[in-house]
């Protein structure tokens, strides 16, 4: 990896910006800025705080010019950048059995095959890194620009069981290294990939209150199930001897009655929830998800924690809307439902709330991940070709699919197939949906193309080339 920092192409200027006034293009690049170079643009957002700020351009013509911006205190330039790093992503140095990247078939987007584990994706987009491979210059970095919180993977606290874990004999002590960051005055968020008979029942109990004796350094603790798909599986069986599965009813049940107990345990030490249980393990045990007051604010909102309550309260207050207006806005309207096999029950039971209130016809399909394999049951990792398989011949009003199937830009699922060929294969008009009062809106109003992902860390996702919100980056693999 060159760790040399390059010059930031700009790929674009926000309108009404310095940059834009001071006739900065895109294809122009940013040689230094207050005399350093940048190598991302952590570096960027905190050294253009100063009120005045010199910043030497080169030109897309070669041409070089020196720019001095005059400027309220912490005011943006409004420069865009297509990537985040300029001297290149810092790769993962672990070995993990579990790791979901081995798992991936051929044919996705590319930039899902990066192996990525690099503190500052960690600040700026929300991904999960391990600490493993942080060099001191990286620590001091930490402590000057305040890069807090960071998303970390702890997977087990026990060090010999982290190590065997990650696959890396020489990995640090993270309790350790999470106090470090606490005497620093930074923060984290954590997260337990559950593999059973690995890091789960004591070793599970161990890791949560050493994590927790940690707060408000550790500010939440997520408890999620391993993603196996039958490639990893195979995978991880003939390397480790380690079968990786997916929670079945019972387990889940005692995984979720095992955080519970914990989470009473600490919040009566902090006042505070801390520990956080997948979703899927509440749907898959059957168990009622806990209310939104439990969720200290959903931190971990996009690693599966909290969106069943948001996605239940949502649909609450739907139903009294729809109840006080009192007349069906969308009758004889029909719309498919497409959706992973996990959720797929309680989405069936929820449309059959909604259509005498709605009018409509709300039919529900549970797809099969037909690429990753059927253990893979969440929405978000269904491929354009697997709605297509389950979908196809029916000819509803429209379709309506989850947007977390699609990438940040809201263009292509992981197949790297588009909206327009996914639907041109349905042969109906395909719309997208997070929550319940969004598919109320699109049986009233028709369908509409998604936006921009409203989290930033599903940008560094995207193989999408286009001008790119400030902070989020395109990374090729």
């Amino acid at each position: 990896m060159n760790r040399t920092p390059q010059p930031a192409v700009i790929s674009g200027v926000r309108r009404g910006s310095l940059a834009e006034e001071a006739g900065i293009e895109p294809g122009d690049a940013i040689v230094s800025l207050g005399g350093r170079v940048l190598r991302d643009v952590v570096d960027l957002q905190f050294y253009q705080s100063e009120p005045e700020v010199e910043v030497h351009i080169r030109k897309a013509n070669g041409l070089d010019e020196a720019i001095l911006f005059e400027k309220e205190i912490d005011e943006d330039l409004g420069f865009e950048f297509e990537r985040a790093t300029w001297d290149d992503v810092i790769l993962c140095n672990n070995n993990c059995f579990f790791c979901f990247l081995k798992g991936l078939p051929r044919g996705m987007r590319k930039s899902l095959y990066m192996k990525d584990d690099d503190y500052r994706l960690s600040f700026l987009h929300g991904n999960f890194v391990t600490l493993t491979n942080l060099t001191e210059e990286d620590w001091a970095r930490l402590e000057e620009q305040r890069l807090s919180p960071l998303n970390v993977s702890v997977h087990a606290t026990e060090p010999a069981l982290r190590r065997r874990m990650l696959g890396n004999a020489t990995a640090p002590d993270v309790i350790a290294q999470l106090r470090r960051l606490g005497d620093l005055g930074l923060s984290a968020h954590t997260q337990i990939v559950l593999c059973p008979g690995v890091n789960d029942g004591a070793n599970l109990d161990r890791s949560v209150r050493d994590l927790a004796a940690l707060y408000p350094t550790v500010r939440t603790i997520s408890v999620v199930p391993v993603g196996a798909s039958p490639k990893l599986e195979d995978w991880s069986l003939e390397r480790d001897g380690i079968e990786l599965v997916r929670p079945e009813r019972g387990y889940a049940r005692g995984v979720v009655a095992q955080v519970r107990a914990l989470q009473a345990e600490i919040r009566a030490r902090h006042g505070a929830t801390v520990l956080q249980c997948s979703d899927e393990y509440y749907v898959t045990a059957e168990e009622d998800v806990p209310p939104a007051r439990m969720y200290d604010g959903f931190a971990q909102y996009e690693n599966g924690i909290g969106m069943v309550r948001t996605m239940l309260d949502d649909l609450a207050r739907t139903k009294r809307r729809l109840a006080r207006r009192g007349e069906a806005a969308a009758t004889g309207r029909h719309v498919v439902l497409g959706c992973g096999r996990l959720i797929a029950p309680v989405l069936q039971r929820i449309a059959a709330e909604l259509e005498p209130l709605t009018g409509a016809r709300i039919e529900v399909v549970m797809v099969t991940n037909s690429v990753f394999g059927e253990r893979v049951n969440v929405s978000g990792l269904l491929c354009g070709q697997d709605y297509v398989d389950a979908l196809g011949g029916r000819q509803p009003d429209c379709f309506i699919l989850p947007r977390t199937s699609l990438d940040y830009f809201g263009k292509k699922f992981l197949d790297s197939m588009t909206i327009e060929e996914c639907e041109a294969r349905l042969g109906a008009p395909l719309t997208f949906a997070s929550q319940w009062s969004e598919v109320v809106r699109i049986l009233e109003k028709g369908p509409r193309r998604p936006g921009r992902n409203e989290a930033s860390n599903g940008a560094f996702w995207s193989e999408e080339r286009e001008t790119l919100p400030r902070g989020a980056s395109w990374v090729p693999a």
